[in-house]
């Protein structure tokens, strides 16, 4: 229930706090006296774009707070704050959400229905909720719609995939042969740098040779080794150094040049030695460096480990098109045993909508009837769509005949807007039954009716409020006369001429001055005051 409300600098209100009990709440006053500015106040709780227009002062915040409590006794405490830039911050339990989310709290606690909600009757997804919600649907419906948004989930990621897999297979025979021909050349790490070391080796054979053969010349001429010189050099001199100590630095200087030369002369010898003038390997080696040099040119890359890494990356690539194939076999595996689930669950819920929708049209029937139509035929029919939607597979059409069952039609095609009226009040007075909502708000849904019709309405609005708190924004003392707690709604000046709106309690004496008004208009007569007293004491009976 709303037990209290609280608004700043909103319209005409400069600030007003104001609790209410439970059971039923009438709300009156005269035309212009900022009935529907409490109402506007309200509906910022449950998402409603704030117009910085309607700003008392300019300068200040606009502040909506409410206390709520549900049936199972959770208080909650909304509370929007909106700038004058217009910004806008929300509330719940002191704690900051998203304007969604204090929406979808208020829209759990609080139904407001206004004078043009009648128009709900042709909303595919409220006719759904009204038969969802006197069947006791919930449970299956939310399992429905968790298999549902799984099925849809994966059929976008299905459908992702099975697109990224036609690009990969649109080249995927291109990017094998690119596979295939790197793969034969049998591609080693640091190959182009030992290729071009043999293959100057192999170009400059002879040359190198010839070299060789005259550098191990100069070393032995007239095959007098350079090397056997030194030697005889280092006897002459070791001989010497019993005589004259330096000589014996000299022997190991020549020892040492000695030691060189000769490890010079043999590998000069062997390096001759090893040198093969090969033209038919040196015709293989520039193959495969011409080779080597044309894949790089061909695919991009400077070396032969980017040629590598190429290779790697392309194993990969088409290793991941068998996997995203073998991926997509187990999701669409997966996706038909999620649609077998989605269409049972599908199935277990028209069945239940079907067995409660005869009983629905029975019950808003008779309330109907009850609401001065009584030849009103009413009938809710499940009807099943082409395809699955997130509220299942049925569409509910309602109805609707005022002068007896032979020409049954699309309620919204055929009734008035005052028939439309109290069949939208028998739907909200049989849903109150159903629903675990604690407060409901009906404003000036009597417009266009009058007499008896008004006091039925009234008399239901009335019952309503014996289970749950009903707000009756009214115009008609016929319902503003029914067992309640009755507010006020005026409108006063201050001495410099600035009007502003106000709420307060009214009871006794002051209660059936203001029925009398509403009977008899602004010049009050004692037979309106005996007749206000009459409705009064009939509404405090009911």
């Amino acid at each position: 229930m709303l037990s209290r409300l609280s608004i700043s600098n909103y319209a005409l209100i400069s600030s007003l706090d104001i609790t209410f009990p439970d059971g039923l709440v009438i709300i009156t006053g005269e035309t212009g006296a900022g009935k529907s500015i409490l109402l506007g106040a309200l509906s910022l709780l449950l998402g409603k774009r704030a117009d910085v227009s309607v700003f008392s002062d300019s300068t200040r915040n606009c502040v909506v707070e409410a206390e709520f409590s549900d049936k199972d006794g959770q208080e909650y405490i909304l509370r929007r704050v909106i700038t004058p830039a217009g910004r806008s911050r929300s509330f719940l339990n002191d704690e900051p959400v998203t304007l969604s989310d204090l929406a979808d709290i208020s829209h759990k606690i609080i139904d407001i229905h206004g004078q043009h909600q009648h128009l709900l009757l042709g909303d595919p997804d409220f006719r759904l909720s009204v038969i969802d919600n006197f069947a006791g649907t919930a449970p299956l419906l939310e399992e429905y719609r968790s298999v549902f948004s799984e099925h849809a989930g994966l059929r976008d990621r299905i459908d992702a995939l099975e697109k990224s897999l036609a690009e990969a297979e649109r080249d995927a025979e291109y990017r094998q042969f690119q596979l295939d021909r790197l793969r034969q050349a049998r591609l080693q790490p640091g190959e182009m740098e030992a290729l071009d070391v043999e293959q100057k080796a192999l170009a400059h054979a002879e040359e190198i040779r010839a070299g060789l053969d005259a550098a191990y010349s100069a070393l032995n001429p007239q095959d007098i080794s350079v090397a056997g010189q030194l030697k005889e050099a280092e006897n002459r001199l070791s001989r010497l150094s019993a005589y004259d100590p330096r000589m014996d630095s000299l022997v190991q200087r020549l020892l040492s040049c000695r030691i060189e030369v000769s490890d010079i002369e043999q590998e000069i010898g062997e390096a001759a030695g090893g040198i093969t003038v090969s033209p038919s390997r040196l015709e293989e080696v520039e193959e495969r460096m011409s080779l080597l040099y044309s894949l790089e040119r061909k695919y991009g890359c400077s070396s032969v480990e980017e040629l590598m890494a190429l290779r790697d990356s392309l194993e990969t690539s088409l290793g991941s098109t068998e996997g995203m194939r073998d991926e997509l076999a187990g999701l669409r595996s997966e996706l038909e045993r999620l649609d077998g689930r989605r269409k049972d669950l599908a199935a277990a819920l028209s069945e239940k909508r079907r067995a409660a929708s005869e009983s629905l049209s029975l019950k808003l029937q008779e309330t109907v009837r009850s609401l001065e139509m009584p030849r009103a035929v009413f009938r809710a029919e499940v009807v099943a769509r082409d395809s699955l939607a997130f509220s299942g597979g049925d569409d509910l059409e309602f109805l609707f005949s005022a002068n007896g069952g032979s020409s049954l039609r699309e309620i919204s095609r055929v009734a008035s807007g005052g028939e439309l009226s109290r069949v939208m009040l028998a739907l909200k007075c049989l849903l109150a039954e159903y629903t675990s909502l604690p407060t409901m708000i009906f404003d000036e849904i009597d417009t266009g009716v009058s007499g008896r019709i008004a006091d039925k309405m009234g008399g239901m609005i009335g019952r309503m409020g014996r289970s749950m708190q009903i707000f009756a924004i009214t115009h008609l003392p016929q319902i503003a006369s029914k067992r309640g707690a009755h507010y006020l709604v005026y409108k006063e000046f201050t001495p410099d001429g600035t009007a502003s709106t106000g709420i307060r309690r009214i009871e006794g004496e002051e209660r059936v001055m203001e029925v009398a008004r509403m009977l008899s208009g602004s010049e009050l007569t004692s037979a309106a005051v005996e007749n206000a007293r009459g409705l009064l004491s009939e509404g405090d009976s009911q």
